[in-house]
């Protein structure tokens, strides 16, 4: 069933169109007086405005367009039209039209909401890692909104991958292999006459790794004979030379198993792992290309792509390869490109990464655009703030260090069993049971924390309020959604089965605006979904989570259902439970939240 209110919108728009006036006027929306109507339109007051006639004429001419466009059936019976004040349309339901809309949302899998008639190929560029560091908080965000919008455009209807472009080579690899040669200068790696084959055991822990690379790092900045060693070490890996390409193996597939151990815990699951050592040889042929093409021209000694037609008269050129032959991650950004469009045929690819980096992606785009190699793909950076203490500053440890994302998420999970424990759960469950549902709570508690905000936002991280059972937290909704199961389960312990849902009761009492308050509440579902869609902000999501878990939670107040002695209206209201289940589970699920069966 497609969203009543898109359904309104297009048919309000041709009526403008008709009228000679621009449809963009037409747009309908949910009205901001529900007990006056449930949809409205004011673009008769500015369209009257354009044409200087008077705002309730034009909205009159308006409604008997609208009025034939609609069929019969719908105009008499189920939907009436109105002009209010200075020239609003009002659109207000019969009360068996919406038992009838919302009656026919139990049998769609997707609860009114449409797949695009027109899928299409997205990549959602996530995650992103280095190689020989474990993660840190400062990869939770892109982490949790990547994932909640590849399962939103996936849901839709688009093939979606999902890819962690990790960072793997470089600079960076070349200071572990020459810092792991100083401290274990016997290991068959660094025999010259040794070309292998080498062990498939890895000689480096994780452990190792991160003991390591701060170690390397800070001596090539401080050595200047260590960091010509890495240079050449680096040049040679990149050039093939098998024991160095072995070590780096070990060091990258040693990380990407810590890594994907983090990303289970957060139920955070990536189709391809194509890191920047995945592109190594796709920048040579590319840069050539350019070169040839005069898109790239030489400046100092460096190889640039000017951009000041696309971005203006003072943008700086994009360097392309640095004057000592060197490539960039400029250069490595636009190779991604070329293969996401020519190979995977994508058309759009979105980038979920810090703010901060936005100039870079202004930059590679632009030059994706100019030199033609992302053609028609859309490219979309989908910047987000940071993640802050109660200071106001990046989260950290309470020594000031980086707070490691495996150890967030043992905080949290910790807090999660204290808070079971404080309200007497932990007395129901066996202990695997218990574990089961702290960790399905804590997980609640960290991704809608997140995700409630504006992707575009700071917000400050409070783990004692956001892991409450009250209020907007995902440990509210978790426990709206289970009572909800429990209803259900008890309902078919006395015999009551969900039935029809009937039109809302006629009366003017708290229950019956308890029960037509939630029945209304599941037209919104679609448009939810497509904002966030549309915008790239999957916090839509999260606000419509928690205004459906209180309309829920007031129709509970006010309807006894399972006390209800009227078997026709008991299963309507058991039937709207099941659907408001159905809903939660589904859309936190596209949050990447899971539902116990008890709390």
């Amino acid at each position: 069933m497609p969203s009543i209110r898109l359904g309104l919108s297009k048919i309000v728009q041709d009526c403008f169109q008709a009228m000679g006036l621009p449809a963009e006027l037409g747009v309908v929306t949910k009205s901001d007086r529900p007990d006056l109507c449930h949809f409205q339109c004011n673009g008769a007051l500015p369209a009257a405005k354009s044409i200087k006639k008077n705002p309730r004429e034009v909205a009159n001419q308006l409604i008997l367009l609208i009025q034939e466009k609609l069929s019969n059936e719908i105009r008499d019976e189920k939907i009436a039209l109105a002009i209010a004040g200075p020239g609003f349309i009002n659109f207000k339901f019969s009360e068996a039209y919406i038992g009838q809309i919302i009656d026919e949302l139990k049998s769609d899998p997707l609860m009114g909401v449409e797949k695009r008639q027109h899928p299409r190929k997205v990549i959602v560029d996530f995650g992103s890692p280095n190689v020989a560091k474990s993660m840190h908080v400062g990869h939770l965000r892109s982490t949790i909104l990547g994932d909640a919008i590849v399962r939103l455009y996936r849901h839709l209807g688009d093939d979606v991958v999902g890819d962690n472009h990790i960072g793997d080579w470089g600079t960076p690899m070349g200071m572990v292999i020459c810092e792991l040669e100083r401290e274990m200068p016997g290991l068959p790696y660094f025999q010259p006459s040794n070309q292998g084959p080498f062990s498939k055991e890895s000689p480096v822990s994780m452990a190792d790794l991160e003991r390591i690379y701060p170690v390397a790092s800070k001596r090539f900045k401080e050595d200047p004979e260590f960091a010509s060693k890495v240079l050449k070490v680096t040049d040679a890996l990149q050039k093939g030379e098998p024991r160095f390409k072995a070590l780096w193996l070990h060091f990258q597939q040693t990380t990407i198993k810590e890594d994907t151990e983090d990303y289970n815990q957060l139920n955070v699951h990536f189709d391809t792992w194509c890191g920047e050592s995945f592109y190594e040889e796709k920048m040579p042929p590319l840069v050539e290309k350019l070169k040839a093409s005069g898109a790239a021209k030489m400046s100092e000694g460096a190889w640039v792509i000017d951009l000041t037609q696309e971005l203006g008269p003072e943008a700086p050129p994009l360097l392309l390869v640095k004057s000592g032959g060197g490539f960039l991650y400029h250069t490595s950004d636009l190779a991604t490109i070329e293969y996401r469009v020519n190979e995977l045929k994508a058309h759009l690819c979105i980038y979920v990464v810090d703010s901060r980096q936005s100039f870079h992606f202004k930059q590679v785009f632009a030059a994706a655009k100019l030199t033609g190699i992302a053609k028609s793909t859309e490219l979309v950076h989908a910047g987000f703030g940071t993640m802050n203490g109660k200071d106001g500053k990046p989260f950290k440890t309470r020594d000031g260090g980086v707070l490691k994302l495996k150890d967030l998420i043992e905080q949290i999970l910790n807090e999660a069993r204290n808070r079971l424990k404080e309200m007497n759960l932990d007395t129901q469950y066996s202990p695997a049971e218990l574990e089961d549902v702290a960790h399905k709570v804590g997980i609640a508690t960290l991704k809608y924390a997140d995700l409630k905000n504006n992707r575009t936002a700071d917000y400050v991280f409070d783990l004692e309020r956001f892991s409450q059972f009250e209020g907007g937290t995902g440990p509210y909704l978790l426990y709206a959604t289970v009572r909800i199961k429990s209803i259900l389960r008890k309902a078919r312990e006395q015999g009551f089965e969900p039935a029809s849902i009937v039109a809302p009761l006629g009366e003017v009492t708290e229950k019956a605006r308890a029960e037509r308050e939630l029945m209304l509440k599941f037209l919104d579902y679609s448009d939810a979904l497509n904002r966030a869609y549309q915008h790239i902000e999957p916090h839509h999501l999260c606000e419509y989570g928690l205004e459906l878990s209180q309309a829920f939670n007031f129709f509970y107040k006010e309807c006894h259902i399972l006390k209800e002695s009227d078997p026709v209206r008991r299963g309507s209201w058991l039937a709207l439970c099941g659907l408001t289940h159905d809903c939660l589970v589904q859309l936190l699920g596209l949050l990447g939240i899971l539902v116990p069966n008890r709390m």
